[in-house]
Parts: C-alpha cells; structure tokens; sequence
C-alpha cells in the first residue's frame, strides 16, 4: 500500500513540476515587414524595365527577432490576376497569351542572426523575353517561420 501512495505522491509531484509559471520565454508573434519605400527602393509600383538591361532590385526587409531568408518572384501578368497584398494596380495591356515570359524566382539565406536586411539582387531582362505586364513579389521569412511579402505590377518593354 505504501509502495501505491509513494507512486502516486512521486506522479502528481512530476507533473507539478513539469508546469511552470514561467513565462520569461517571448514568442514571436509579428511577421517580417519588407519595404521598397525608401529612396533606393526598386522597383517601385508601375515601373517600366527595358528588355537587354539589368537592374539592382532592392527592398529593406525587417523583423523583430532575427531574419531567415528571402526570396523574389518575377512572372506575367498577362492575364491580369492580382495578389492580396498588392497596393497600387498600374494601367494594364490587353490580354494576352505568353510565348516567351520572363520567369525569375530565386532564393536566398539572410546570415548573421539580423534583424534588419537590405535586400540587392540584380536581375538580367533577356532581350527576347515578352514585353509586357509582370508583377515583382518580395518575401521575405523569419527564424520562427513567419512570412511577410509583398507585389508590385511592373512592365517590360523594347
């Protein structure tokens, strides 16, 4: 009998030690932001890029722990879909279908535990891609796994 109380006190004094009132630990709780609001931020909303040239993409990106990655998108928008993040939509062409789009999409590491970041990334627009509307997506990922991004429409012309 005394053997089943002792098992019985030592489990209930486990378990009252596996809870504790200690919530010292922050969680994060807040998604990256990404910003192309400042002066060397590109491209900006309705920005019009030249087939053959190369541009510096550039966005702050920040959290409130520590950033993970990144990544940019470049597709179409022939078809004229949007994204729930966009702001500002430009003046589009017509419809049409792609023959030869441009399709950038790229990863990259944030090293160094920061927790602020300028994203630089020159992106190459082949002479022979379909001019036309795209839309340039950031995203950009934290330590913990949030994700923040954001689309912008932009246009390849000759």
């Amino acid at each position: 009998m005394k053997r089943i109380q002792y098992f019985i006190v030592s489990i209930i004094g486990m378990m009252l030690l596996a809870c504790s009132g200690d919530d010292s630990v922050i969680k994060d709780e807040e998604k990256p932001t990404i910003s192309l609001n400042y002066i060397d931020g590109f491209p900006q909303t309705c920005s019009v890029l030249k087939r053959g040239s190369s541009y510096d993409f550039r966005a702050l990106v920040t959290d409130n722990f520590e950033l993970a990655s990144y990544s940019i998108d470049i597709h179409h928008n022939f078809d004229h879909h949007t994204h729930d993040d966009q702001g500002v939509n430009c003046e589009l062409e017509a419809v049409k279908t792609a023959v030869n789009p441009l399709i950038y999409m790229e990863n990259y590491m944030i090293e160094g535990g920061v927790d602020e970041y300028e994203i630089i990334v020159t992106v190459e627009i082949p002479e022979d891609v379909d001019t036309g509307d795209y839309h340039c997506q950031y995203s950009v990922t934290d330590k913990t796994g949030w994700q923040g991004r954001t689309s912008i429409d932009i246009k390849i012309v000759e």
